[in-house]
């Protein structure tokens, strides 16, 4: 909380914490206390709950699928919020032009939660109609999804206008800096709870990794797992979404650094997966907040280039398995 582009003393952010709790009396520098309690601690807090989410959300959806390099875009969340995102940017903006502050605020994050809840829902469905929603299936139909949403999210940017290209890759590149404590209240709740419905699923991917038929034989109900997954793991990368904008490859790294420290066992992964990743993401926040002083990286290319070479090793890993 004390490095940036304006740097503070640790005594000093101690005392603004000590002011705020009433163990103090003695007032900080009111530039300071906005500084640090408005500005960097909220933000702090949206990196730990953000990175959290998306990790665990990847743990989940790889133990679903039983693929390691399957990630939390898989479900359809991703590619649904990015195009509610961009449809919103391009003519959602002038529709609210008189709406009251705190909705024109909010309305970005709202349409593009609600776009990739919509695209989930649809995944879900059309894997449904073929035996029940397979997971080969739900593999397949959110591979399409996501390339049609993409498609025509491709079409709105076209007949966008600069500001509003601007406005969609400042959003697709995804930052922490617009958190405050009210977007930070409505990220807390969703992502603890459906981050605890997740943990609790962590004997059914257990018994997942050995196959759908044995693990209805040992007495998991597949397809409420496989509901339960793909519900909660939207809902953790959509809330995220709809705060910071898309931050990618955590969902996809972070749970492999967890399985090589300690295996596979999901009631370890999920809950290991939420620290590391909390911590991954507030310290890529601070690199973008520091690397071009004064102004600030979007996190989503750190991110990137942290997630891009591990993914590339990965693929040369397995590659090497079968030579």
């Amino acid at each position: 909380m004390g490095i940036g582009t304006y740097s503070v003393r640790v005594v000093d952010v101690l005392h603004v914490f000590a002011h705020k709790l009433g163990i103090s009396s003695e007032a900080p520098e009111s530039n300071i206390v906005y500084l640090i309690w408005n500005i960097r601690f909220p933000r702090i807090l949206m990196g730990i709950f953000v990175g959290c989410a998306l990790a665990i959300s990847g743990a989940a959806v790889q133990g679903l699928f039983r693929n390691p390099l399957a990630d939390p875009s898989l479900i359809g969340v991703t590619g649904g919020a990015m195009l509610a995102a961009v449809i919103f940017i391009v003519i959602g903006g002038s529709l609210l032009a008189g709406a009251p502050v705190m909705v024109q605020y909010f309305a970005l994050g709202i349409f593009a939660f609600l776009g990739g809840l919509a695209s989930t829902f649809l995944v879900y469905r059309l894997a449904s109609l073929n035996q029940g929603a397979q997971t080969s299936t739900l593999l397949l139909a959110g591979v399409a999804i996501t390339s049609i949403t993409g498609a025509v999210a491709g079409f709105f940017i076209y007949f966008s206008t600069e500001e509003q290209l601007r406005d969609i890759t400042f959003w697709t590149m995804g930052s922490l800096s617009g958190s405050n404590w009210m977007s930070v209240l409505v990220v807390a709740f969703p992502v603890l709870f459906s981050s605890v419905i997740l943990y609790k699923q962590a004997r059914g991917l257990d018994a997942l990794l050995l196959g759908e038929e044995e693990a209805e034989f040992l007495g998991i109900e597949v397809r409420k797992l496989r509901s339960r997954v793909i519900i909660h793991g939207a809902v953790l990368v959509g809330v995220c979404i709809a705060m910071v904008g898309m931050i990618g490859f955590l969902g996809l790294v972070i749970p492999h650094l967890v399985r090589l420290y300690k295996g596979a066992k999901h009631h370890f992964l999920i809950i290991a997966s939420g620290f590391l990743g909390a911590i991954v993401l507030v310290l890529a926040d601070l690199l973008a907040r520091i690397v071009v002083q004064p102004a600030e990286l979007p996190i989503g290319i750190l991110t990137a280039l942290i997630g891009g070479p591990f993914f590339f090793y990965l693929l040369l890993k397995s590659k090497h398995q079968y030579l």
